[in-house]
């Protein structure tokens, strides 16, 4: 256990670690800051919930503050490039929440909205530049902002910019960076092209690992429900009605029609859902985050990528409607439950046979378990007349 206070931050950054109940690092903060303090390259294996965000921003925070610095307009000294807009606006919060107490200035430039005040943001001046590759780009092209003096660059969930086809962007971005830069580069997982992508961008990085891919949090109760497709969504309903537990919980689709599906088909029902995923806009996909925040949506039904921008605690369930083909993003999923210490239910609806049966062998494979069968949940008597 390692105290914020012991790990040499300025006292307005204490202060805001306290102010926020911030009181103990996580492993990947406690490995990774003292180091990022000292100006290394740091390359982060983490699943989101580790608390990798501030495992970087209070490193650019500290370094920023300690030497304030005029530079011309346009022109940030750090860059934090992320994959999905929702996360994109979360790191922002965090910096607002982290720089309280420091004259510093951020904006975040993603799409989905309008340019028009990211535009005037950047025209002011920043100190720090949070930003989707596909709009910085936009943006850089258009000549509002410029890379030239970036002291401090950090690429967050590198393999999931990957997965997005986001390469090409970010060979564009580098090629505009300084050389003589700190990079922080974070991933939960290294396949092969982002192995390749860290060794291009780092130099003498210290590797930080803190929880491995293919193991699974301890504290989720995973199973697996087999059940034939065309009757998945009534099985669904009836797990969500007759579990009064499933307060907050997040559904798994493939495909964004099948979120939008899912999620009217558990409005029909009674129960408080909405779909996020990347055809919605962003003002539709903050609300129905901010409603899951709240506790006003009950159920939010997520495709893989939209996904990877939520942050959220107190997630009771996470419920794979249809299994991922790729068992890696098995593990992405069920880990938006137990975090913070708590714990969490994962549960599978899995057809008993073709692709999904052979899905599950290779999520079974990878987790190194065989995740116990569950039994079907029964419908309520107006239900089962329903149908």
């Amino acid at each position: 256990m390692t105290a914020f206070d012991t790990l040499s931050l300025r006292p307005e950054i204490q202060a805001a670690l306290a102010q926020l109940g911030h009181h103990t690092a996580t492993p990947i903060q406690a490995r990774a800051i003292p180091h990022a303090l000292e100006g290394r390259d740091i390359l982060g294996i983490a699943q989101t919930g580790t608390g990798k965000t501030a495992a970087f921003t209070l490193p650019i925070l500290q370094r920023l503050g300690a030497a304030p610095s005029a530079l011309p307009l346009r022109m940030p000294r750090a860059l934090i490039l992320t994959p999905t807009r929702e996360l994109a606006v979360q790191i922002g919060e965090s910096i607002t929440n982290y720089g309280v107490g420091l004259k510093l200035s951020h904006t975040v430039i993603l799409g989905g909205v309008g340019q028009g005040s990211q535009v005037k943001a950047l025209a002011n001046g920043i100190d720090i530049l949070v930003a989707t590759p596909g709009r910085l780009l936009d943006l850089m092209t258009q000549g509002h902002v410029r890379l030239d003096k970036v002291e401090v660059l950090v690429l967050d969930e590198a393999d999931r910019m990957l997965d997005m086809g986001f390469i090409h962007s970010l060979r564009k971005i580098m090629a505009k960076l300084p050389a003589n830069r700190q990079t922080l580069f974070f991933s939960a997982t290294m396949p092969a092209d982002v192995s390749e992508l860290a060794g291009k961008m780092l130099r003498d990085p210290l590797r930080v690992e803190v929880t491995p891919v293919s193991t699974t949090a301890e504290r989720i109760e995973q199973k697996v429900i087999f059940v034939p497709a065309a009757e998945k969504r009534h099985v669904l309903v009836d797990l969500i009605r007759g579990d009064a537990g499933m307060q907050r919980s997040i559904v798994f689709t493939r495909t964004k029609h099948g979120a939008n599906r899912v999620s009217a088909q558990l409005e029909q029902a009674g129960i408080e859902a909405a779909a996020i995923h990347g055809n919605k806009s962003q003002n539709a996909r903050q609300k129905a985050l901010d409603g899951f925040r709240a506790g006003t949506v009950r159920v939010l039904v997520a495709t893989d990528i939209a996904a990877r921008g939520i942050d959220v605690d107190g997630v009771t369930h996470v419920v794979n409607f249809e299994l991922p083909n790729e068992p890696e993003t098995y593990v992405h999923r069920i880990g938006r439950t137990a975090r913070a210490g708590a714990s969490g239910v994962a549960v599978s609806l899995c057809t008993a046979d073709g692709d999904e049966r052979i899905y599950l062998r290779d999520i079974e494979k990878l987790i190194r378990k065989s995740i116990p069968v569950g039994e079907r949940p029964e419908a309520t008597p107006q239900a089962a007349a329903a149908r």
